[in-house]
Order: C-alpha cells, then sequence, then structure tokens
C-alpha cells in the first residue's frame, strides 16, 4: 500500500510543472527625445508615482514657435499672391492679342507661388511635430526614473524618462520546448493558489540564452506587489 502511494506521489510531482518568474510590469517603455534642445522642465515630483495627464519633460521651443507663426503669415500672403497671380493670368488668357509667351510666363509665375506654397506647408507641418515632440506628456502611466534635468541640453536619441504600464502583470519564464505542449491545457497554480489564468503567449522561437527553450507569458490583472518572485506550477 505505502509503495502505491509513493508511485502516485510521484508520477503526481513528475506530472507537475514548476518554474519561478519575476512579477513584472505588463509594458515598460524608455522615452527617448527625437530633437535637440535645452530641456526647460523636468518634472521631478512626478517621479516613482501615477502620470495624470501630467507634462514629465519639456524642451525650449520658444524659437520654433516664433518661427511657426511667422510661416503661418508667410502662407497667408502667399495665397495673396497666388490669388493676384491666377486672376491675371486668367484675363491675360482671354485677351487674343497677348502672346503665348506672356501667358505662359504668367502660368508659370503661378506654378511657382504654388511650389513655394508647398514647401512651406511642409515646414510648418515639420514645426508643429517638432514643437508637441518637445512636450513630453503622459496620461497614466508609472513613472520610474526621469534622466534628465532643467537647462541639461539633448539630442535625439537621449533617454529622457522610463514610464510603466501598471495596468496589468506578466510572468516570463522559460519552459523546454519538449515540455510547452504539455502544459497548454494544464491549471496554472501560482504560490500554491489555483488560478483560472491562461497562457497569454508561446514565443515559439528559441533565444541566444535558452536554446532548448520557449519563452511563456502569462498575464494578470490587477496586481498591488510587482517584482516578488512567483512560483508557477502546471498541474
Amino acid at each position: 500500500m505505502k509503495v502505491l502511494l509513493f508511485c502516485f506521489l510521484l508520477i503526481n510531482s513528475l506530472m507537475a510543472s514548476e518554474y519561478y518568474a519575476k512579477l513584472e510590469p505588463f509594458e515598460n517603455y524608455k522615452v527617448k527625445s527625437s530633437v535637440s534642445g535645452k530641456v526647460t522642465f523636468s518634472n521631478e515630483k512626478i517621479e516613482g508615482s501615477f502620470a495624470n495627464n501630467s507634462v514629465v519633460v519639456q524642451i525650449d521651443s520658444k524659437v520654433n514657435k516664433i518661427e511657426l507663426e511667422q510661416l503661418k503669415k508667410k502662407l497667408k500672403l502667399f495665397n495673396e499672391m497666388i490669388k493676384i497671380e491666377n486672376t491675371n493670368y486668367k484675363r491675360l488668357k482671354s485677351i487674343s492679342s497677348k502672346s503665348a509667351f506672356e501667358k505662359d510666363t504668367q502660368k508659370l509665375k503661378v506654378v511657382n507661388l504654388e511650389s513655394s506654397k508647398a514647401d512651406i506647408i511642409v515646414k510648418i507641418e515639420t514645426l508643429k511635430d517638432s514643437i508637441s515632440n518637445k512636450k513630453l506628456v503622459e496620461k497614466s502611466n508609472y513613472i520610474f526614473n526621469i534622466s534628465v534635468k532643467k537647462d541639461d541640453y539633448v539630442t535625439p536619441g537621449t533617454l529622457l524618462y522610463e514610464s510603466k504600464d501598471l495596468s496589468k502583470a506578466k510572468l516570463e519564464f522559460f519552459v523546454p520546448i519538449s515540455n510547452v505542449e504539455s502544459i497548454k491545457n494544464k491549471v496554472i497554480y501560482l504560490d500554491g493558489k489555483k488560478t483560472d489564468l491562461k497562457i497569454n503567449k508561446v514565443y515559439e522561437v528559441a533565444d541566444a540564452s535558452h536554446i532548448s527553450s520557449y519563452k511563456v507569458q502569462i498575464v494578470l490583472d490587477s496586481v498591488k506587489v510587482f517584482s516578488r518572485l512567483v512560483k508557477i506550477e502546471f498541474k
């Protein structure tokens, strides 16, 4: 009887797969600058807390805004010039005594103005994009680390801050390729407690460090404590 009980427990332990993983935020973001400029604001008070449509870092955009306003005025002037030259062209076109050369010359004026207008529009949109990229706002993520201070000068690629999505959590661990299929339909236990969780994703390509295993991901909702070690069992 004892031998049968021992065999049952042994078989049961072999059938249960056990792994460990650290409970991590669902997403980690490293926000880098896409522009150059001087940091005019670094919200150090928000570091270590959740954002609420908060400005985290602001880069100087004063000159950009002045240039944008001037370009908008220039665009307005070009629209007026195009309207005038178009009217002149239509009048010239209807006069039979005017040569084809004169008509083509007037038409070329309109074409050149339209081309210049297009260039101005591109510059305006580029400036708008640059200005928006100089004001970094986070909606609700947890601000983990702010890497720049006021008066720092940044260039494209400079790390500004890190943020984390704590709305969900994930457990990622490696399972031998030969075991992956056998765990897919098993019940998941976390720290010995039965759950109704399912495997969220299996990365079916081995990486350089785990050449005979696939990475497996489990996603959890409403997690209060992150970065703790969790025992994962499949039974």
